[in-house]
């Protein structure tokens, strides 16, 4: 099977045609559609260096963390590394910290290096710096060590002074819906002077947030979203000192279009000069899905983003739209999704919800596979939302099926694994060892992260009369319906099978829920009850991904 796999993989390859298709943006005829990546990546931020677009977005607690994406046209995008593989505080987030970690990231190039910026409001600013964005970045660098500061973006001015706009969390801070600046050494690594606030927000623009830095034709620009993460809009402010004062418009919102809330992302030129702006919309389970806007500019340099259709002077998404100026052809791309797990290392699209600990998995290339060991639950287990070990990545399409192959091999009484669909909700469909025999189940558990709840056993049968090992293949289809208030709804239809041709449905249809600032997302669990010698554990042949 792998082996036909592989052979359709080249015949993609040779059309110039990714072999993830379950959403393609690139309509194939010098247009796209929105949004151009189906998928969670939150707080976009875009810079273009030569023919080449780079792309990061809030990683929150999930590792490796930053991952970065590259496109030659804005429009496909594909992953091509990530900045850490544990998160600092390394103890701290050695355990799953759920909407902590990295908080709306800003990707700069400065003097011959690419830097990204991000705060953790828990415990402050960081940079990583980089001269290749595939290669490898700095150990990341507490610029600043200050509880209640987000969303960075650094600014290097032509005189060589630095600055750094910011937002602030009020969960932490006890203020928010204010923006700051503060001035940086010039190397950017430690902050100087008094923060100096530059926008309140309070009123007309509350909740404003999310702030990108900018110099353009003599003007300072902060491009900043206001009034919430799903029905937010985006303002402009434009100064002609980095210290104010600041002038203000809004500059997209919904407007008379079905897009709700399109704000918060980056502002880049393409080859040509023309200038767009990657942000994102809220999707509810499917997280902040990315859309890319044409922006343009007025004599008197205030930008418009997207189309103004109704004429109100404020501009509105796009659904379809004439794509980047480009130099180079791209072929269609779409970020990894699918797998056959057989490198020395996991695929960028992989992700855990804590910093990964030695002997949680092992690559295993030489027989094309990928080990899970069921680890032990951590002291004062609830659910499976306290277990690090989740192997997530994000769902990448309103409708799709995922598919997956394993065997496994338990040890002790309770140990189970399977697939997951993990949010502040989430369901499994595994096999668990009871009793001596193998039985296959779905569980579900609502309010898992935010109260700790209980799971329950919505279905389970006898799948083997033994604790031998044994193939299965657990599937999921994720559908998307609309709720009666046009808000997305994803339903998650799970079923297995003995052979890989015929499967069954297992348990109801399973609703998911967008975790803590993130998406739901689809992976892996592996778990054990008990802590002896030699644990047991899955070892993962592929995972696939079809229309």
């Amino acid at each position: 099977m792998k082996k036909t796999l592989l052979l359709c993989s080249f015949f993609f390859a040779a059309l110039g045609v990714s072999a993830q298709t379950v959403w393609t943006p690139d309509l194939g005829n010098g247009k796209y559609k929105n949004p151009v990546l189906y998928a969670d990546y939150s707080d976009p931020d875009v810079i273009r260096t030569g023919d080449d677009f780079w792309m990061t977005a809030s990683s929150f607690n999930c590792v490796p963390g930053l991952q970065i994406l590259h496109s030659t046209d804005l429009v496909n995008w594909e992953i091509v590394n990530t900045v850490f593989a544990a998160q600092p505080p390394y103890d701290h987030f050695d355990k799953p910290r759920h909407g902590e970690g990295v908080w709306a990231p800003a990707i700069r190039f400065h003097d011959g290096w690419y830097y990204i910026y991000w705060g953790n409001p828990y415990v402050g600013v960081y940079m990583t710096k980089a001269q290749d964005p595939r290669g490898e970045w700095t150990e990341p660098h507490l610029v600043k060590k200050v509880e209640g500061v987000i969303d960075t973006c650094p600014l290097w001015d032509d005189d060589g002074k630095a600055y750094l706009v910011h937002g602030w969390a009020g969960s932490c801070a006890g203020l928010k819906s204010v923006l700051s600046v503060s001035e940086m050494t010039p190397d950017g690594e430690r902050l100087i002077g008094e923060d100096v606030m530059i926008f309140d927000g309070h009123g007309d623009h509350p909740t404003v947030e999310g702030p990108k830095f900018y110099k353009r034709n003599g003007w300072y620009y902060v491009f900043a979203p206001a009034g919430g993460v799903k029905p937010g809009w985006q303002i402009v402010l434009r100064s002609k000192s980095p210290w104010g004062p600041y002038e203000c418009r809004v500059v997209l919102h919904q407007g008379n279009t079905k897009t709700p809330g399109p704000h918060q992302g980056g502002w880049v030129d393409d080859v040509e000069g023309n200038s767009w702006f990657v942000h994102f919309v809220d999707m509810y389970a499917y997280g902040r899905v990315v859309h890319l806007q044409p922006v343009t500019w007025s004599d008197d340099d205030w930008c418009i983003i997207g189309v103004d259709r109704n004429g109100d002077g404020i501009g509105e998404p796009v659904d379809t739209y004439k794509k980047p100026a480009s130099h180079v052809k791209s072929a269609i791309k779409t970020p990894a999704d699918n797998d056959e797990f057989d490198g020395r290392t996991l695929g960028l699209q992989w992700q855990w919800h804590a910093n990964p600990q030695f002997g949680w998995y092992f690559p295993n290339p030489s027989d094309s596979e990928l080990r899970l060991y069921c680890h032990n639950r951590p002291e004062g287990w609830r659910n499976l939302s306290d277990n690090g070990n989740l192997l997530l990545q994000k769902i990448n399409a309103p409708t799709y099926t995922a598919t997956t192959k394993l065997r496994f091999h338990p040890s002790y009484e309770g140990d189970r694994a399977g697939l997951i669909v993990m949010g502040h909700d989430y369901a499994t469909i595994g096999l668990r060892y009871a009793g001596g025999k193998l039985v296959v189940e779905r569980t579900a558990c609502k309010r898992a992260m935010k109260k700790g709840a209980p799971e329950t056993v919505d279905a389970s049968q006898e799948f083997a009369a033994s604790g031998d090992p044994v193939d299965v293949w657990f599937r999921c289809r994720f559908e998307q319906k609309w709720n009666a208030d046009g808000t997305p709804r994803l339903m998650c239809k799970f079923s297995f099978s003995t052979d890989g041709k015929r499967f069954r449905e297992l348990g109801e249809a399973f609703t998911a829920e967008a975790g803590h600032w993130i998406g739901a997302k689809v992976g892996y669990f592996a778990d054990a009850q008990m802590r002896k010698n030699d644990a047991g554990w899955i070892d993962i042949d592929w995972f696939r991904t079809t229309k």
